[in-house]
């Protein structure tokens, strides 16, 4: 027996095609990026209230090439880019998953035009790439305020204390 691909599968878009999958999009249409390496409670609660913002959340992720480049560590991301999209492109939360490999998502802003631009609490707004440009054409800028202090490298440091390796 054949068993079809999950259909959270659609919703991961290479950036070649997402100026065409925009326009299917419901608006107002929210914009986020991270790395999203190991999905934790803090993650997921952080893209619902980003996704309550508006009504289609659009997810960017670093490339496994753009995460090594964050210097996060020699062996990040652990999951890979594929991974990581499809993870995220199963959460009901989520309507679309791209990604970038520069340093900044700045193109894919720009291309997204988004109508709220989110990151979490760790970044204030002046300092969100993409920010003037969204205000300037009437958008919002939103940083969230992190509920829960979980974060992916700190359950790595966890997990390598654990196995006497820190």
């Amino acid at each position: 027996m054949t068993y079809p691909s999950p259909q959270f599968e659609d919703k991961i878009c290479p950036p070649e095609q997402l100026a065409e999958r925009l326009a299917a999009l419901p608006r107002p249409l929210v914009f986020t990026n991270g790395c999203f390496d190991i999905l934790h409670r803090g993650h997921v609660t952080y893209l619902a209230q980003a996704a309550a913002l508006g009504a289609g959340l659009v997810v960017a992720i670093n490339t496994d090439a753009s995460v090594k480049r964050l210097g996060k560590g020699d062996d990040r991301p652990i999951n890979s880019q594929h991974n990581r999209a499809a993870v995220l492109a199963a959460l009901e939360s989520v309507a679309l998953v791209t990604w970038f490999d520069t340093d900044t998502p700045a193109e894919l802003i720009e291309l997204v035009k988004p109508d709220v631009l989110v990151k979490g609490g760790d970044w204030t707004p002046d300092r969100i790439v993409g920010a003037a440009e969204t205000l300037a054409r009437g958008g919002k800028v939103h940083s969230i305020p992190f509920l829960f202090d979980t974060s992916t490298t700190a359950t790595l440091q966890k997990i390598r204390e654990s196995e006497g390796r820190a």
